[in-house]
């Protein structure tokens, strides 16, 4: 934690977690803004459904491999730069899918996006524990959840108004404009949370160490996997949006936002819950809340795949339960996460989003394309993803002491 924390920030805790909600929501929003229009832009540009697949995954996996270096390049040049650099090339990246007029330019610069986006949820995760001691990190982190959960809600209602009213380009083109409005935000208000006597040297040998140092440990790897790959039990659905929704349940593009406001209000409620939890029980106990509820609705979602035609008023309803579990005890499992070298906070936020989203890359380019024209098979695709995030906290659970208490061994 900065020792000069306290003079950093003196507005409202919430504004700051406001502020860092808005550079973390900026990759999903990126996801979720142009979901309605998938099968258009497809249409307008003479793209196949793999192809226009492509953008997603090339996003996912552009979005996985600098989320190796945001981090790190946080720990050493400070938080600020790293955000606002990255939302500049973010902003730039939008305006060149606006222009795109062929699948490979628009696949090129949804990777570019994806490269860049990444910098404001990584280095947003260090800075929260920066500035906060852990029971507080923990209220924030959750807050940051909550407001979080707010943009996916309404970016696919944005998203299907542009397309449906002005055609896809206007989509990148708002995007763009949401680039140009954080960048603005942060350069006046954003802090620099990183201490000086934090700070580690930019050298080849010294990020080697720092990356073997976590690699090489199997506590942080399984609370990598424990925290990010349950989320993809959720968001195999908003990657199989377009035909879970429109082929499956029938849905209009315009109704798409049904899907979304279920999902997003299971995050904010279990990310308030876990606020309120906060100091209050064992972390342990927490998570295994979490898990517990998403084992349940996980597999009461599978027997109505397998019992009942899918429809509207049941099939979101697990949906929905299942993001308030993942929320409840994600929080807890991050701050481990950060915690468990404390000197590089940056590169651990990184090194985790790493692993998280290239398990989002594979479960877009290979897993979704493979079960989304099956509601059973997606049913047993999310409970897989979450047992492996199960499996993977039964395993780190005896091992480690508590958030805020975790050192790599």
């Amino acid at each position: 934690m900065n020792p000069d924390a306290h003079t950093l920030w003196r507005a409202p805790r919430w504004a700051l977690a406001a502020l860092l909600a808005c550079l973390g929501m900026l990759g999903p929003f990126s996801i979720d803004t142009y979901l309605p229009a998938f099968t258009g832009i497809s249409l307008a540009i003479g793209a196949t459904p793999v192809e226009m697949q492509q953008t997603l995954s090339a996003y996912l996996f552009g979005f996985a491999i600098m989320n190796l270096f945001h981090g790190s390049l946080s720990d050493s040049f400070g938080r600020r730069p790293v955000v606002l650099w990255g939302l500049a090339l973010f902003t730039l990246a939008s305006v060149g899918c606006a222009m795109s007029q062929h699948i490979g330019a628009l696949v090129f610069f949804r990777a570019v996006q994806g490269m860049s986006a990444g910098a404001g949820i990584v280095v947003s995760r260090a800075v929260i524990r920066d500035m906060f001691p852990p029971a507080d990190a923990q209220r924030v982190m959750s807050q940051v959840t909550i407001y979080f959960g707010i943009a996916p809600a309404i970016a696919p209602i944005v998203g299907g108004f542009l397309f449906v009213h002005v055609d896809w380009h206007a989509i990148f083109w708002f995007l763009t404009f949401v680039g140009v409005v954080l960048w603005i935000a942060n350069y006046k208000l954003l802090p620099e949370t990183l201490h000086e006597s934090h700070k580690q040297p930019f050298n080849v040998r010294n990020l080697m160490a720092g990356y073997w140092e976590l690699g090489s440990s199997p506590r942080f790897l399984m609370l990598a996997l424990a925290s990010g790959i349950p989320f993809n039990g959720m968001f195999l659905y908003v990657l199989s949006a377009p035909v879970f929704l429109g082929d499956h349940l029938h849905l209009a593009p315009g109704q798409f936002f049904w899907f979304f406001l279920m999902t997003i209000a299971g995050i904010m409620g279990g990310a308030w819950f876990s606020g309120r939890l906060a100091g209050r029980i064992k972390p342990h106990h927490q998570i295994r809340h979490g898990f517990l509820i998403m084992l349940i609705v996980s597999v009461i979602n599978l027997a109505l795949n397998l019992v009942f035609v899918p429809q509207v008023w049941w099939a979101l309803l697990p949906l929905g339960i299942y993001a308030f579990g993942w929320a409840l005890m994600v929080p807890v499992v991050t701050l481990m996460v950060l915690d468990l070298v404390p000197e590089r906070r940056g590169m651990a936020s990184s090194f985790q989003a790493f692993i998280g989203s290239m398990a989002n890359g594979i479960v877009a380019g290979v897993i979704a394309p493979l079960v989304m024209h099956s509601t059973m098979l997606l049913a047993v695709a999310s409970l897989l993803m979450m047992s492996v995030g199960i499996l993977a906290w039964i395993w780190v659970k005896p091992r480690v002491t508590g958030a805020g208490a975790v050192q790599v061994r």
